[in-house]
């Protein structure tokens, strides 16, 4: 997320100051995550075959077990679909950096060619190419899980559908043509691996097919994959809520995923609000809230992809209306479903207030918002802290391309 946030905040940056860049901003902090960079890599990879475990992803209890233990109890470790997924993006998030640094020092390109070779070592192992990694997507249920790793190298894949599995969709970049124009060392290097690696090409979702205005799209899903997982993503009977896209599947309210190891059951069941259990820290809920966080993510994936596809690219949305909708539009109405939590609906009520008169109907509140850490995955009630305006409070962001919509219509 630093990487993200750093580049994010350069553009943001760029465009107040009228397009005058601060260099210096971007190459300080791009040493810096280059050092982050390289600890996951050496720490948290532990057999060099790029798949990550370990380490505390922020997803508190969305896992059968504490991801975050270094004693499972069945042993072991577990390769992280969430966790290789976040190295990808933050390997393209260092590429598309390195790229933005070469156009003044073209010693970068060499660095951007590194952070290529790394994403596509990812994507490889994530599918498994040549046996050489764990394929974490599983082609029965089409969707990405994490694998629990026994001490007796035996393999089981822990079959819960939440927001880990949607992971995958972060790592995605959009490269403009005139970036291989311009840099033509980068673009050399780049074109001798894929054509030394091409079982590592064919990975790169229709990199060879050039999108809307020539770009270039790099993405750990094809097209075909990444519809697969948007079906089950905008499924209101699995993660499509009416306020955004739950942490988990609503199918484990009647199918709790369960997993049995030295004498214990271990399970995980869907709970649209606060957890009923005090493990794992007991103060968040990833097991069916809608968390601001990872939605804006989503929101953001959407529009990058569309970005490259274009208004031909269309998914049924949601899945079963038999609604034909771009990657834009089905961003702009999880937007809106966002921004829904905090408007008032026809009785005057929002649904962040949840069943709170004095926060309702008070005058000296109802006007007044709070911005929650996460909401109810049926009802909108905001839930857990109610100051996390850094996350929350990007629903102002979400608010902008909807207004541009309307006014459009």
């Amino acid at each position: 997320m630093h990487a993200w946030a750093s580049w994010r905040v350069y553009k943001i940056d760029r465009k107040l100051q009228d397009g005058k860049a601060d260099r210096k901003f971007l190459e300080e902090i791009f040493h810096k995550l280059l050092l982050n960079f390289t600890w996951w890599v050496n720490k948290k990879d532990m057999h060099g075959n790029n798949i990550f475990q370990g380490g505390f992803l922020g997803m508190d209890n969305i896992g059968v077990f504490d991801r975050s233990s270094t004693h499972l109890p069945t042993g072991g470790y577990i390769e992280q679909s969430d966790g290789t997924s976040w190295m990808a993006m933050f390997t393209l998030n260092m590429l598309r950096m390195s790229l933005e640094l070469a156009r003044e020092n073209p010693t970068y390109q060499s660095l951007a060619t590194k952070f290529f070779e790394h994403f596509l070592y990812i994507a490889g192992a994530m599918s498994n190419v040549n046996n050489e990694g764990v394929n974490l997507w599983d082609e029965e249920d089409e969707f990405f899980y994490d694998v629990l790793h026994l001490p007796n190298h035996e393999r089981i894949k822990l079959k819960v559908r939440s927001m880990v599995g949607l992971i995958p969709l972060f790592a995605v970049e959009v490269l403009d043509e005139e970036i291989f124009q311009q840099m033509p060392e980068f673009t050399a290097r780049l074109d001798w691996f894929l054509q030394n690696r091409p079982d590592l090409a064919n990975l790169i979702s229709r990199w060879g097919n050039r999108g809307k205005n020539q770009r270039h799209l790099l993405s750990l899903l094809r097209g075909h994959r990444m519809k697969r997982l948007l079906k089950r993503m905008l499924d209101p009977n699995e993660f499509l809520s009416p306020y955004g896209v739950r942490a988990l599947s609503r199918i484990h309210l009647e199918k709790p995923y369960a997993l049995y190891a030295n004498g214990s059951e271990f399970s995980v069941r869907y709970q649209s609000g606060e957890s009923d259990a005090y493990i794992f820290g007991g103060n968040s809920n990833w097991r069916g809230p809608v968390w601001f966080p990872v939605n804006f993510l989503i929101i953001e994936s959407l529009y990058r992809f569309h970005h490259y596809y274009g208004d031909d690219f269309k998914v049924e949305h949601p899945t079963g209306s038999g609604k034909l909708l771009t990657l834009r539009q089905i961003a702009n109405d999880i937007s809106q479903r966002m921004v829904c939590l905090f408007k008032k609906d026809e009785a005057g009520n929002r649904p962040a207030f949840g069943d709170s008169s004095v926060m309702q109907t008070d005058p000296h509140f109802n006007e007044n918002l709070l911005f929650y850490e996460y909401f109810d995955g049926d009802t909108g009630r905001g839930l857990g802290a109610n100051h996390q305006t850094g996350w929350t409070g990007l629903v102002a962001k979400l608010i902008q391309p909807i207004t541009k919509s309307s006014r459009k219509k």
